[in-house]
Parts: C-alpha cells; structure tokens; sequence
C-alpha cells in the first residue's frame, strides 16, 4: 500500500508521527510538507524530537492569506500527485494544508483519508470550520476521534466510510510523556515550580488580530497575579507588538517550545488557558483544568466532562475561570483508548486489499 501524507502545522507533525510509525512497517508513505509552519520552533524541531523521516517533498510555501496559501498548495501539490499516483492521500485535521490536499486529491480521484474527521465547532466564521467541513465532504474515509464526530457527519447525511478510532494525539501523548519527565528542563530553566504556574498560549486569527480581544486577554493574565508562561505563536508577538501592549511583570512571554516541552509544561500546570484544540485535550489528558479562550468548541466532550471552561475573550470570563474552577473529581476515558494509529493503518490495509 502507498499513501501520500500531507503535513504543514505543528498539530499535523504530531498526528502524522504517531500514524507513520504504524504506516511504515508494511506500507510505503510518501511524505510531503507543505511549508505552512516552516522555522525551527515551529516544524523542525517536532520532526526532531517525535523521530519524523524527513520529508520527500517540501512545497516551502510559507506565510500567506488563506486563498494565495490554499491555492499555491493546489498549483505545486498538483504535479506530484499524478507523479507518485498513490493509493490514498492522508490529511489531518483542518488547517489549509488539509483542505488543499483532500482537493488536490479529489480533483485527480485520488480516495481521501482524513485523520480527525466529523468536528464541528458550529462557527462559520473561523477558517478551520470551512476547512473540515469541505474536507469531510470530499473524502472516502473518514476516522473520527470521538462518537460525537461520527454523530456530526451523520447529521449531514456522511455515513459511508465513517470509523471511529480514537484520536492519533492521545497515541503520540502516551508515547511521549515519559520522555518529556527524562529530557525536558523546560521548569528548571523558567524557574517554575510545579502547579504554580499558569499556561497560555493564544494563536487564532479572530483572537490575535482582533486588538480588543488581544487586551482583554492581557490584561486578564495581568490581573490574575500568578506566574504565567506564554509560549508566543509568531503571529501573536507580531500582533502585541504592533498593538504596543505592555505585558504584566507576572507574563513570561517564551518563544514556541518543542513537543516535549510543551507536555511537560502542561503536564505541571496549575491551569491552561488556550485556544488551541489540541491542548485543550492535551490539557484533559494532563488532568489539568483548561479555559477555552473561544466562544466553542470542536472539543465539546472536554466541557461536558468538567475540565474545560468557555471563556471566550471577556476579560471578567477568564478571570472567573481562573480564580474559581476546581477540576472534577472524575476523570472519564474520551477519545479512545491510545490505539487510534493502529486502527486506522488496518482500515485502509484491508481496504486495499478488497
């Protein structure tokens, strides 16, 4: 079996490490890497540290806004897609590196996996929704992390080819997590005690181009008087600069951090703070208490089980949640059981073999 897997986003790395190591003991994978997230911190270190083979095709195509991004990924994908002409094209979660691969593929009717299918944060308005509901739309299978996923799809009459598997993050978690306690000394460096320190991290377009969002949230962190460490997609610094906030003596404001360092950060958290969807999982998996700085969630399992806050960006919100939120006193199993590569790798061996 051959599968031509696209990756671009820190997410994506961390996903596709976790399937590739299954993939590659019997199958052949041709990796290609968009450029989508392109320095150091932000992609060669995850390939560093989760041992990701280097990739076959590298489209460097870097910053740009959604439409020139999405439509270069399309114009250079093009070409080595009839090249290699393999069996399925496999695609992660939902940024433009994922719908411009399930396109690319569709269009020259290559089947489309997709990792992560059936999310829904019901939110038009965020790019990341548009890009999974077209992908869901354009694929053949479908593995979704959690039975509410499957439950999505279904409402939108997608039935054929839907598994559910788990979710790949919680393979690369379990993996991962005794090599962070050995290798990182991410806490010894900051000089952070464990449970006495707040995580933040905050990267979504509607959130860190909005200035008055962007104050709501600084200001919050400020006011809250603990230690906050807030590791700084490029885009945010970009934005808080430009802004000309000024950061609370208590903010230890931090380039991106590797993989292990991020568990290991997470893992001695007192509390998250984020708008990222991975860590808001990553954060259950911690057993850590989470605030979503969103208004939804595609990771609605994590508010119903107790451990995830919506605070969106109101300042009184977040500083609710941080001063009042105990974590339950249950910690129920969600999004499978650590064994979502496997499956997914059987999925499409058998399929192949039909």
């Amino acid at each position: 079996m051959k599968v031509l897997t696209v990756i671009g986003a820190r997410p994506q790395f961390i996903k596709a490490a976790a399937v590739s190591r299954v993939l590659r003991r019997e199958n052949t994978e041709i990796l290609l890497h968009t450029g989508q997230h392109y320095d150091y911190q932000m992609s060669e270190v995850f390939f560093r540290e989760l041992e990701i083979p280097q990739p076959d095709y590298n489209l460097e195509v870097g910053s740009a806004g959604h439409s020139a991004q999405t439509g270069e990924m399309l114009i250079r994908m093009e070409p080595i897609f009839e090249k290699e002409r393999p069996d399925y094209v496999l695609v992660y979660g939902d940024t433009n590196s994922t719908l411009a691969g399930a396109l690319a593929a569709s269009k020259l009717s290559i089947p489309v996996a997709h990792v992560e299918a059936g999310l829904r944060s019901f939110n038009r308005a965020m790019p990341e929704e548009i890009n999974r509901v077209v992908t869901d739309h354009v694929s053949q299978f479908l593995f979704c992390p959690s039975q509410l996923a499957v439950d999505n799809l279904r409402l939108e009459g997608i039935t054929s080819g839907v598994h559910l598997v788990g979710d790949v993050m919680y393979d690369a978690v379990l993996r991962h997590t005794e090599a962070a306690e050995k290798k990182s000394n991410i806490l010894r460096s900051l000089n952070l005690t464990r449970g006495k320190y707040l995580l933040a991290t905050l990267h979504r377009q509607g959130n860190v181009e909005n200035p008055k969002h962007l104050l709501n949230f600084l200001e919050a962190l400020s006011l809250t008087k603990e230690v906050v460490v807030f590791p700084a997609h490029p885009r945010t610094l970009k934005a808080i600069k430009s802004a000309g906030i000024s950061l609370g003596g208590n903010i230890m404001l931090i380039e991106p951090v590797g993989y292990l360092d991020m568990l290991w950060l997470e893992k001695n958290a007192r509390m998250i703070l984020t708008d990222s969807g991975g860590m808001q999982k990553e954060a259950y998996w911690a057993g850590v208490p989470c605030v979503t700085l969103r208004e939804e969630t595609e990771w609605v399992e994590t508010v119903q089980s107790g451990w995830n806050v919506i605070a969106g960006m109101d300042q009184a919100r977040i500083m609710a949640a941080v001063k009042g939120f105990p974590p339950p006193s249950s910690h129920p199993s969600l999004f499978g059981a650590g064994d979502a590569s496997l499956k997914i790798v059987r999925h499409l061996m058998n399929e192949k073999r039909k």
